[in-house]
């Protein structure tokens, strides 16, 4: 209603961007980190708060597969592959359960139809059983086995992506470039302040309340309420001669003076007989709250025990349920050159010395894909690797051209 100021931000006691992860850009600034495992994110705040080495790494709710090998902690330059999991469903297709973080099961067909129609990948037919759970079948092609299907898929479509985290943050109103790991600790000490202000606050209104109590108590056991029924003169008169009766109790209340709040507050109290039944429980209040007291000092002068046992208690409660889903593994290298499908014809014309696949006339020297190189020798003694094109020009009698094995470690090829 105006008269107090209204928070902008309110304090998290987690880190919450690490779990659920944010991307976003601005002016000459861009952020993306990826989100993380929220019991490993807790079991890292423990480890640091103990001292101890921590690790952290993504885990998607889409789950699939992830290679970490260059995250170098989500800074800006790191890099994961993310792959969603290909199954042989029987010798004739394979199927999809999930895709890659940041991929829809729409865009993931869409690829796989696109790399199909551009004769990179070869399958007879890709339905999608998608409902709660995705479920993407793909036949194969007649005389085409799994593994190459499986690699070209890899390789071609968004079964497998790339993405460049690049954990840019705010901090004391500048951008700051950190690691998930300078993220957590700005986090987790910033958690362990908040808890500190918590238990400062509690200890202060224990303590108020320790204060009340304890005048409550002398002001019926010390039978000091007899001065309202006294004929004072004034109202000011009445409240100074309970002051006054307090007097030799001040010691008692060792942490706090009386005010005159608190006079106020205990001539309210309707007064009535006073039986030993009140006494006790005002005794009983006390000693609770005597003993409430003592535990927030422990535990304010043993804070980093006390921040573990809040992380280990959000864990009891909220983790089960949310263990890691995506697969942490190392992948294997694709050599697009070695899945692609050949589905191109290069002809030659030996005598004039031009190689391509427009030149339909001529003499069929093989049949390669758009990612493959010729190479070619001329009688005078010349050589080329080229790129497959239309027409080249390679050189007057040409005595040999086939596909070039450049990382083929059985061939090697002689000029004399």
């Amino acid at each position: 209603d105006g008269r107090n100021k209204e928070p902008i931000t309110l304090p998290v006691k987690f880190p919450l961007v690490l779990a659920q992860g944010v991307e976003g850009i601005a002016v000459g600034l861009a952020t993306k980190i990826l989100p993380h495992n929220f019991c490993e994110v807790i079991d890292a705040a423990i480890k640091y708060l103990k001292g101890r080495k921590v690790e952290l790494f993504p885990d998607f709710q889409t789950g699939g597969m992830v290679d970490v090998t260059n995250y170098t902690e989500g800074k800006r330059g790191g890099k994961v592959k993310v792959r969603c999991i290909i199954e042989e469903l029987d010798k004739k297709s394979l199927i999809i359960r999930d895709v890659p973080f940041g991929i829809t099961v729409t865009q993931l067909c869409e690829s796989i139809t696109k790399a199909n129609d551009a004769g990179k990948i070869k399958i007879k037919k890709m339905t999608e059983f998608t409902g709660k759970n995705v479920e993407i079948q793909i036949d194969l092609a007649p005389g085409i086995s799994s593994d190459i299907t499986i690699d070209a898929l890899y390789a071609f479509t968004d079964c497998e992506i790339s993405i460049s985290p690049n954990a840019c943050i705010i901090e004391d109103h500048k951008p700051k470039f950190v690691g998930v790991q300078e993220l957590l600790k700005i986090s987790v000490d910033r958690t362990k302040q908040l808890l500190q202000r918590e238990l400062e606050i509690k200890l202060n209104e224990l303590e108020d309340k320790w204060h009340y109590t304890s005048l409550e108590k002398i002001f019926f056991e010390e039978k000091i309420y007899k001065e309202l029924e006294q004929k004072h003169e004034t109202w000011e008169k009445v409240l100074l001669a309970i002051e006054k009766a307090f007097q030799p109790f001040i010691k008692k209340l060792k942490r706090k003076a009386i005010t005159r709040e608190d006079i106020l507050k205990l001539t309210e109290k309707p007064v009535r007989r006073i039986y030993k039944l009140d006494i006790d429980e005002l005794n009983n209040q006390i000693k609770g709250l005597e003993d409430d007291i003592k535990q927030v000092k422990y535990d304010l002068a043993n804070l980093i025990d006390y921040a573990v046992a809040y992380y280990e208690n959000l864990l009891k409660k909220f983790g089960k349920g949310r263990e890691r889903k995506t697969e942490i593994k190392q992948f294997d290298v694709i050599q697009a050159k070695s899945v692609a499908i050949a589905n191109i014809k290069i002809y030659a014309n030996f005598a004039d010395g031009f190689i391509g696949t427009g030149l339909k006339k001529d003499e069929l020297v093989a049949e390669v894909s758009d990612l493959d190189d010729i190479i070619a020798f001329t009688k005078g003694g010349i050589m080329k690797v080229v790129k497959v094109s239309d027409k080249v020009f390679i050189g007057k009698d040409i005595i040999h051209a086939a596909v070039f094995q450049k990382a083929d470690e059985r061939t090697t090829y002689n000029v004399i």
